[in-house]
């Protein structure tokens, strides 16, 4: 069987930053929310449904997979990219459509100054050798 790398946009319980099963923290990165907030309104939660969120909290905590160690060393930089990705695949690939189409034009603005005669490029050409 081929081995299969962890996707980065899947809920994962996060264990090693969690307090009781790791869904806060998990859903925490998950989203992009702060944990505090999420475990704030766990609780909420847990007092405004009289306790019967807890069955279904138990359950995504048997349920969801324990975040993998190939997940831990990421940058704040990646985490955040991830989790817009999370959040809206579609407006996410359009920026990095509008990146690359600028990283393109840009690439095509040099190759057309070296490629053109450029008198002063030429004689620092001619210098160098």
């Amino acid at each position: 069987m081929a081995y299969q790398p962890p996707s980065r946009t899947r809920f994962y319980r996060d264990k090693r930053n969690g307090k009781i099963m790791g869904i806060c923290a998990g859903l925490a990165d998950y989203t992009g929310f702060d944990v505090t907030l999420v475990r704030i309104t766990m609780i909420a939660a847990v007092f405004l449904s009289s306790g019967s969120i807890l069955p279904v909290y138990f359950i995504a905590g048997w349920v969801a997979p324990d975040r993998p160690r190939e997940l831990e060393g990421t940058d704040t930089e990646t985490r955040e990219f991830w989790q817009s990705v999370r959040r809206s695949p579609t407006r996410t690939a359009r920026d990095i459509r509008l990146r690359l189409k600028d990283i393109d034009r840009r690439l095509g603005d040099v190759e057309s100054y070296v490629t053109t005669e450029n008198r002063s490029l030429a004689r620092e050409i001619e210098q160098l050798r």
